[in-house]
């Protein structure tokens, strides 16, 4: 589908033309007290135009404190957050909290129940109605227009929040665990959706999300968070194959940790060097080969499908447990194998 270049540019339209080195948005060392005892601590980033943002971490890490600071929804107590070179204003110093250039998604949003889709998305339009046709297109809502909204499954009800946001025309789109709740099927059409936003409106994002598939797979720079400190950003694969943490490397997915002494043994058994720390290896590293070929000899202790791949306990020598993911043949329980790991795929902490 192809959306009208008017639609593009009042997405992407601005107040003030930034210069070429100014941050589309910046946050500057912001601070955040609550009366449950969590605190956001001095957190800084910032986020270029177009450049899609996740931000990962345990429940109660933040995240959404984050978002509503930058929203302009939440005061901080210290620092600022500038969007397009100016300073977002936070509930204490503006009567209608918000920033008419950002939208912010909440896990609670509400849809009137007694009113129709056309009529939730009709209220809130500030589009043509050739623009707001392909705000609906995007949204992959045609069909659901004359439903009332109590009518709808939780993607559909997700679909048309978006919706309503975007007839807004916003340049910031943050979204806060716009997965949750959601079946497959529902979560792949959104997952479309959230693509399209950014691909042919050019409406720059930042999401929240639990599920390392949404994170790795969308964005291009990563923000992990624990306690209500930034812990590492940087891109996906750099979060993904060099987390500064166990923590970190917890939150995208299963690896394998050997501490010093283990790490040393294995690197005895293999090409792999060491320095005396830790030891992280993800499971798809490994390689099974076969004897002729050479590498590690262990003794499957299980193995399980997940559809699209095997995942396989291996023991090496008895001592050492190593978990391998493979997509050809499942070895069988008991089987010996044959494993190869290169050494840029290991990495210490």
């Amino acid at each position: 589908m192809q959306y009208p270049a008017v639609l593009k540019k009042r997405c992407t339209g601005m107040k003030r033309a930034p210069s070429d080195d100014m941050d589309f948005l910046k946050v500057a060392a912001i601070g955040k007290k609550e009366e449950r005892g969590f605190e956001l601590k001095e957190l800084s980033f910032s986020q270029q135009r177009f450049s899609n943002i996740a931000i990962a971490g345990e429940t109660g890490s933040g995240k959404s404190t984050i978002m509503k600071i930058i929203a302009g929804l939440v005061q901080p107590d210290t620092g600022e957050v500038y969007f397009e070179g100016q300073r977002v204003k936070g509930p204490d110093e503006k009567l209608v909290p918000g920033h008419p250039g950002i939208a912010y998604l909440s896990q609670q949003f509400e849809l009137a129940g007694f009113l129709r889709v056309e009529q939730v998305l009709k209220y809130a339009n500030t589009l043509s109605p050739q623009e707001a046709e392909s705000i609906i297109g995007i949204c992959r809502i045609e069909h659901l227009l004359k439903r009332k909204t109590d009518q709808l499954s939780g993607g559909e009800r997700q679909r048309i929040a978006i919706a309503r946001l975007l007839i807004s025309a916003p340049r910031l789109l943050l979204l806060d665990e716009p997965f949750s709740n959601l079946d497959i099927v529902h979560k792949n059409v959104l997952r479309a959706v959230i693509h399209d936003i950014g691909e042919s409106l050019k409406i720059t994002c930042m999401m929240i999300s639990h599920d390392p598939q949404d994170t790795l797979s969308w964005a291009d720079d990563i923000l992990v968070i624990k306690g209500g400190e930034l812990l590492q950003q940087g891109s996906p694969e750099q979060i993904y194959r060099q987390p500064k943490s166990a923590y970190i490397a917890g939150l995208f997915g299963k690896f394998n940790l050997l501490p010093p002494t283990k790490a040393k043994a294995l690197a005895a058994l293999s090409s792999i060097s060491t320095n005396g720390k830790n030891l992280l290896i993800r499971p798809e590293a490994f390689r099974i080969v076969t004897a002729a070929d050479g590498g590690l000899e262990g003794i499957v202790k299980r193995s399980t499908f997940f559809g699209s791949y095997y995942e396989v306990e291996v023991s090496v020598q008895n001592k050492i447990m190593i978990t391998v993911r493979t997509d050809t043949e499942r070895p069988a329980r008991g089987e010996t194998v044959y494993l190869q790991l290169p050494q840029e795929a290991v990495w210490f902490i």
